[in-house]
């Protein structure tokens, strides 16, 4: 009944993990939830009045832009500028998307045909393979490798698959190592690129997400990134609007222009109010946001000195709100979120279910308050491990 592309894909993790948590609470089971990473907090209230306002506005109840609406793309490009020290072009260099997810699933469609490859990291999000292979491409696979920082090692990609590579899509802040990219690895990613003349993609939806005064880089602020790249950013996990489905991609007006061309005959653009409202969130006071990094601090201080205290080898994250934690001896990823689950009502993300190289990990999301990860560490340490 199914295409083949359908027949393929593996269970989505998150609903698997969302049927194993369902039927613990169903056992009555108080679950701590540390898997899926969907902000606890709600969006800040000068972002959800905006929204009110543009909503009773008829104005935005017609079809939006395909691209975005003017007013959005300038504030991002403002934002850009402000926080990244970008110089574009609001009308040929960005690009709103209705969600960092839905921009990752379609940029294939407008570079890849079917036999090209797309180099994706592994553990990664799910999406830069699906979409891929969606395309009709190759997913070749680069190992993120604790040895290596977490970070591909390009040397080590085949040249076969280079001949016929045509996309790369990287990462950083990480999702799920928590890894963090510098200037100087960046700057090896664009070199590479144009040797091998190569797209590179860089989802930047963690950008502001970070702690001990660390900055993460933007890729497109090394010296020759905008020839060969774009760079996505998400409104999801900076200001708790997850459910809004908002995010914008912003780079070489090329790659811009064509990616554009997929999406217009895909969907009809995000929603006008939401834009509105995506404009407030951008040029307005950013306090909001270091609030949020400064309580997703605190509650990582807490884990990882609980995490610790159980003999976990739990390292403090710079960036993300994830903890890749590597698992006991004994176990495999899932076995040990299954016994977390079972005997302990905590939910976390086996490492395995992010590629074949997150074998060996949990990651924990810090979407609970202190209190409730203290409630988590406590509990694991009645476990046996």
């Amino acid at each position: 009944m199914y295409a083949d592309r359908i027949n393929a894909l593996p269970p989505y993790l998150f609903a698997t993990i969302d049927e194993a948590k369902a039927a613990q609470k169903a056992k009555g089971v108080d679950v701590i939830d540390l898997g899926v990473g969907d902000p606890d907090q709600p969006t800040p209230s000068h972002i959800v009045d905006s929204m009110c306002d543009a909503v009773k506005d008829p104005a935005t109840h017609r079809y939006p832009s395909y691209t975005g609406m003017m007013e959005f793309r300038e504030a991002v490009a403002d934002w850009c500028k402000e926080s990244r020290g970008l110089e574009l072009d609001a009308a040929t260099e960005t690009l709103t998307l209705i969600g960092s997810k839905e921009g990752v699933a379609h940029i294939p469609l407008a570079f890849i045909n079917p036999g090209d490859v797309a180099l994706v990291p592994d553990p990664a999000y799910p999406v830069y393979k699906i979409g891929t292979q969606f395309a009709g491409g190759e997913a070749h696979i680069m190992p993120l490798l604790e040895e290596n920082g977490f970070l591909p090692d390009l040397e080590a990609i085949p040249k076969d698959k280079l001949a016929r590579a045509k996309l790369m899509f990287l990462n950083y802040p990480n999702n799920p190592t928590s890894a963090t990219a510098d200037v100087k690895y960046f700057e090896e990613v664009v070199e590479f690129a144009k040797e091998n003349d190569i797209v590179v993609v860089h989802d930047n939806a963690y950008s502001e997400m970070v702690y001990d005064d660390y900055k993460a880089p933007s890729f497109l602020s090394v010296d020759g990134a905008m020839d060969v790249g774009m760079e996505l950013y998400s409104m999801s996990k900076t200001y708790n609007m997850t459910g809004w489905r908002l995010a914008f991609a912003v780079g070489n007006k090329d790659l811009i222009t064509g990616f554009g061309k997929a999406k217009s005959n895909i969907d009809s653009g995000a929603f006008d109010a939401v834009q509105r409202a995506g404009i407030t969130a951008l040029s307005s006071s950013q306090q909001c946001v270091a609030d949020m990094n400064t309580m997703y601090q605190e509650r990582r201080d807490v884990l990882l000195k609980g995490l610790r205290g159980i003999g976990l080898d739990a390292k403090a994250p710079k960036a993300t709100f994830y903890m890749w934690v590597p698992i006991p001896d004994g176990y495999d990823s899932i076995g040990f979120s299954k016994l977390l689950l079972e005997e302990a009502g905590i939910v976390a993300t086996p490492g395995v279910g992010f590629g074949e190289y997150g074998e060996g990990y949990v990651r924990f999301a810090l979407t609970q308050s202190a209190d409730r990860l203290e409630e988590a560490v406590a509990r694991m340490e009645k476990l046996t491990i």
